[in-house]
């Protein structure tokens, strides 16, 4: 649209001073000519807007002139209002910059906008930051075992549209593992972008909880206003079920070894995973190489292999580990080993049928 377009003229004009003709032209995907013609329009409208001829010429607006934001429509305004996790700015040390730059562009808005705007930042999340890997997955794994980076929910318009409608939310949800969905009733706090995949936060029955969105089969909104617990906001609960998630106890610790010539693609999958750097007997206080130690062979004695110190906070979890194939051994505990040993025959069950009928060399 020209009145879009025009906008852009100015605040380009505003934070560049001035600007060459073909640049804007550029910038914006239209003719030079164009461009003047625009700058024609601004000057009729009232802007001091000029054009410059020769070699360092260009379109300017006169000294000291400013404009406020008055063309942003209250969608353009409550993108520029979504809250980002805490640590996302301060890691850079912009945290207070951040504040003062969000008041400025607030006092900036048309009024109109502002109410809109200042809602959203209580309501949307975004948390640029992976989860914090754990024992029990690889660094992109979601905290219900599923891998993250899935498409959006066939529902998040729904559940956009329910964090700010202040009313209570029925969702039809399915939980990893689980192949029916439950029927929940719940109070929502806001949405979350973690690390590329959307959550709802709420509370349900008076406690917080965590939805993955695109687990979610289904959502209504009642006619019951929200039950939000008094002086609680998006941030803090999500703070809270952050924290519940990363920090979960690992307590099944598995011994393995791994071929050297795998160990680099392993350690970046396992990364949550390990309890400590590799043992490749280089020096590392590994242990003598004799391959005794109670039943568990000690992979850093051999040249070829290295030893993994895992963890995990269930027994089931280690099948992770069969992505190596036969490049990788749990040597520890038993336990682990029989589940390794059930779960590669039930592999090879279903693979059988095919091995049978395949030629001899």
């Amino acid at each position: 649209m020209k009145s879009a377009r025009l906008l852009s003229i100015v605040l380009l004009l505003q934070t560049r001073g001035r600007v060459p003709a073909a640049e804007l032209a550029e910038r914006l995907e239209v003719s030079a000519r164009t461009v003047y013609r625009d700058v024609e329009a601004l000057s009729a409208a009232g802007v001091p807007v000029y054009a410059e001829r020769g070699r360092h010429g260009g379109i300017a607006l006169l000294p000291g002139f400013r404009t406020d934001v008055t063309g942003m429509t209250t969608d353009e305004a409550r993108a520029l209002f979504i809250l980002a996790a805490q640590g996302a700015h301060s890691a850079l040390g912009l945290d207070d910059a951040l504040r003062s730059a969000l008041r400025k562009v607030m006092a900036a808005l048309p009024a109109p906008h502002r109410p809109a705007a200042e809602l959203t930042g209580r309501r949307i999340l975004v948390d640029p930051d992976k989860w914090r890997p754990r024992p029990s997955s690889s660094a992109t794994t979601a905290p219900d075992g599923t891998p993250s980076g899935r498409g959006p929910a066939e529902d998040l318009d729904m559940l956009h549209s329910a964090v700010f409608t202040d009313l209570r939310l029925r969702i039809r949800y399915r939980h990893s593992g689980e192949t029916r969905p439950r029927t929940y009733t719940v109070d929502p706090y806001g949405l979350v972008a973690k690390a590329g995949t959307w959550y709802l936060v709420a509370d349900r029955r008076g406690r917080p909880q965590l939805f993955r969105a695109d687990r979610v089969v289904s959502a209504t909104l009642t006619e019951v206003p929200v039950r939000r617990r008094a002086g609680v906001e998006l941030a803090a609960v999500w703070q809270q079920l952050r924290r519940q998630v990363e920090d979960r106890p690992a307590e099944v610790r598995v011994t393995a070894r791994i071929r050297r010539e795998r160990l680099d693609l392993a350690v970046r999958i396992l990364g949550g995973a390990l309890t400590g750097p590799p043992r490749t007997g280089d020096g590392d206080g590994a242990g003598d190489g004799d391959g005794s130690g109670g039943g568990v062979r000690d992979g850093s004695g051999d040249g070829g292999w290295a030893t993994l110190d895992l963890a995990y906070p269930v027994l089931p979890a280690v099948r992770q580990l069969l992505q190596f194939g036969d490049s990788l051994e749990v040597l520890a505990p038993p336990a682990a080993r029989r589940v390794m040993a059930e779960a590669a025959a039930a592999v090879t069950a279903v693979y059988a049928a095919d091995a049978a009928d395949a030629p001899s060399p």
